[in-house]
């Protein structure tokens, strides 16, 4: 969720960090409160393997990624402002084509904001549809559409398998009570931040089904303003971007249950405003949360422990900045053998990490991507 003009930060500090690298911890305890965060180290420098050439038009807010069957990578984006779908070779970030158009027609968007690719199907959140729209890969042909009728203003998504081809899916839903002044409704009110879908596509026709929303009321734990949202269900764990400056921003920890833990992660760590958030999962149970922090100078993205969430790094790129959605694309492409993490830049475009580059700089593992 760009929200320019907010805020103002000098330029993020680069220097080269190197870290330790720990096996898998323990979960922190269940004790309630942010949790420990210690004096940070210096920002590490991860320049960019590309950028995509600036297209202000379209707003892009979002990415995701696809490997076709020969071999290629598409990068695809969500262009908030013309209504499309902006897709990208995912090897060099090269424009390829736009997908879509103004309506509420199948294979039209409003204001597409989240994206996500299970298989070899596509997830898009529409905010202003107010539902989510399914589309065939490679054809980007319509499959469904569902959550017109539950749906208010829905920005993020993260799904996971539960079973062959029957999918969980999480919907992050962000209606305001006063959209001029991003009034959040009454707190008891914010019980319904989070929408939980089934979804089942062993069929000829797919099928969603409205499980439940969730979300606490609480002071302390209540999601004010929602987007970006990721789980892993191995620890047990929702994180969830709260994008309030003005009550602290920060990533909170929801169990899968949606219930709050009482945690959040550290919010002197983001300085600017926490959006994107995506796990790195490795088949030991270790791996890495990567969340960006939205500076409009350049983006600064933290990287966490899968397990007990304690800090392992910072770094920054040359020129990415103002990221919203990001995509960790743990599958070895042409370019990036050992995977790689797509992010927004600038509401104009898109930018491409190389994991070795940087597992280098934080001293990370390389080892987890899928063959």
């Amino acid at each position: 969720m760009t929200t320019p003009n907010r805020w103002r930060l000098a330029a993020l500090p680069l220097a080269l960090l190197v870290a330790g690298c720990a096996g898998p911890g323990a979960r922190p305890d269940s004790s309630s409160g942010p949790l420990p965060d210690k004096t940070p180290p210096p920002m590490a420098h991860v320049a960019e393997s590309f950028l995509t050439a600036p297209m202000p038009e379209h707003e892009i807010d979002s990415v995701a990624a696809w490997n076709l069957p020969d071999g290629s990578t598409w990068l695809i984006a969500t262009g908030k402002e013309t209504n499309q779908l902006v897709v990208y070779d995912g090897n060099t970030g090269a424009m390829l084509r736009t997908i879509g158009g103004k309506g509420d027609a199948p294979g039209q968007f409003l204001r597409p904001n989240g994206i996500a690719v299970f298989g070899d199907i596509l997830f898009v959140v529409e905010r202003d549809n107010h539902r989510v729209q399914l589309l065939e890969l490679p054809s980007f042909r319509p499959l469904l559409a569902f959550g017109a009728d539950e749906l208010k203003s829905p920005y993020g998504l993260w799904l996971h398998e539960l079973a062959p081809r029957e999918l969980e899916l999480f919907v992050t839903d962000s209606f305001m009570a006063d959209y001029r002044i991003e009034l959040a409704p009454p707190l008891d009110q914010l019980d319904q931040r989070v929408k939980r879908y089934h979804v089942d596509l062993r069929g000829a026709t797919p099928r969603a089904t409205l499980v439940e929303q969730f979300g606490d009321t609480s002071e302390k734990g209540a999601l004010r303003m929602v987007e970006s949202i990721a789980g892993d269900p191995v620890n047990d764990r929702l994180l969830i971007a709260e994008e309030d400056i003005r009550i602290g921003t920060t990533l909170r920890e929801y169990r899968m249950d949606g219930t709050y833990t009482g945690r959040s992660l550290p919010p002197e760590r983001f300085q600017a405003q926490a959006e994107g958030v995506a796990l790195w999962a490795c088949a030991d149970g270790s791996g890495y949360w990567i969340t960006a922090d939205q500076n409009p100078e350049r983006t600064a993205f933290h990287v966490f422990d899968r397990q007990s969430l304690v800090f392992k790094g910072s770094f920054a790129g040359n020129q990415v900045a103002v990221t919203d959605g990001i995509w960790l694309h743990a599958v070895g492409t042409r370019a990036f053998p050992n995977g790689v993490l797509y992010v927004s830049h600038n509401d104009e475009g898109a930018g491409a990490f190389d994991w070795r580059d940087i597992a280098k700089a934080l001293a990370l593992r390389t080892d987890c991507t899928t063959p």
